[in-house]
């Protein structure tokens, strides 16, 4: 039977509250001081890497085989690669953008100047009514453009407006959360993860609980490119729980309902026995936990492990629809990956 209660309210405030916050990748310092301001008020300590990172260190009842946890709270976006002629602007890929997932979104260019301006992607000459191909046109980094909500028609006013090459791009979130359970946006990679670590916080908090072990939470910001997983974190640690979303789709063992542990993804498999462990914790506290491979993914275990870490590593995370698109998961699976944190917290051994 689990030990805690996990404030669902909380958790869907709380991750709201961050998909609504803009963090593409290289862009996430209000992502990390929303985050930030939740811990401190949880009594957690707190300090940022020179990378932007987000580290906290919480005093445990022992500490001989220290522990972390990491979720990312950077997410796909983009950066203006150039300022065309007409005035529209051509796109870069910060990460893994599925393209055509994101024509006729709406975007906030955010200038040099800190000034957010709003525009949306589009087809080049998308106009059904004047481009016979724009229903069969590939959509790519090449193909669509941003249409400025301003009265612009060459780089020249484009560039008066404070635009330059090299300004992030934020998408569109589009949040809502349903009667249903079921919450759909963009960026619940890996937002959710980072609101499930909260909970699980707050549940301990709550309870006036301490964790077993000294534990270290790490909120990376350059995940979606492959480095942030070393970031700021000691040499000592014995094991590290990863939490990221899960793989749902044909093929896969998990789903958006529940929670799931990867067992091997691309850069090969995760720890034995800590991956074990948490399975025997999941059923000792009544939570359904999907073991489960990932074939085109790797996480900041792996960016950890590259980087030289010694510790165990496991991976966890609510299962996600539409990984990288427009995403869906369920609250039965952020409650169970937040009251799972928080049963392995306070587990002894």
């Amino acid at each position: 039977m689990p030990r805690f209660n996990i404030d669902t309210d909380y958790l869907v405030t709380v991750l709201k509250d961050l998909i609504e916050t803009p963090s593409p990748t290289g862009d996430t310092d209000w992502a990390v001081s929303l985050v930030q301001n939740e811990l401190e008020s949880l009594g957690v300590r707190c300090f940022r890497t020179a990378k932007g990172a987000l580290v906290a260190h919480y005093p445990g009842l022992r500490d001989d085989r220290p522990r972390a946890l990491t979720a990312h709270v950077d997410t796909l976006g983009a950066m203006v690669a150039e300022i065309k002629g007409n005035g529209r602007l051509r796109l870069t890929a910060l990460n893994g953008v599925n393209w055509p997932t994101v024509e006729s979104e709406g975007v906030t260019i955010r200038t040099r100047a800190g000034v957010g301006v709003r525009g949306s992607i589009v087809l080049t000459n998308g106009a059904a009514h004047v481009n016979k191909e724009a229903g069969t046109a590939p959509r790519n980094a090449e193909t669509l453009e941003v249409r400025i909500d301003e009265r612009t028609n060459s780089a020249e006013e484009t560039r008066l407006l404070g635009i330059e090459v090299g300004d992030y791009v934020s998408f569109d979130p589009r949040f809502e959360s349903n009667p249903s359970g079921f919450i759909r946006s963009r960026f619940l990679d890996d937002k959710a993860c980072v609101a499930a670590v909260l909970a699980s916080l707050k549940a301990l908090h709550d309870a006036g609980v301490s964790p077993a072990q000294r534990t270290h939470i790490l909120i990376s910001n350059f995940e979606e490119v492959g480095h942030g997983g070393m970031d700021g974190l000691p040499e000592d640690l014995y094991e590290m729980v990863v939490l990221d979303m899960a793989c749902v789709g044909d093929g896969q063992n998990g789903d958006e309902n529940h929670c799931s542990i990867c067992m091997k993804d691309s850069s090969g498999p995760y720890s034995k026995d800590l991956s074990e462990k948490l399975l025997t914790l999941a059923g000792q506290a009544g939570v359904v936990l999907k073991p489960d491979i990932y074939r085109y993914y790797g996480s900041d275990g792996s960016a950890y492990w590259r980087s030289g870490g010694r510790a165990q590593v496991a991976l966890i995370g609510p299962g996600v629809d539409t990984s990288h698109g427009y995403e869906r998961t369920h609250l039965d699976a952020l409650r169970d990956t937040s009251l799972l944190i928080a049963e392995y917290l306070i587990e002894e051994n």
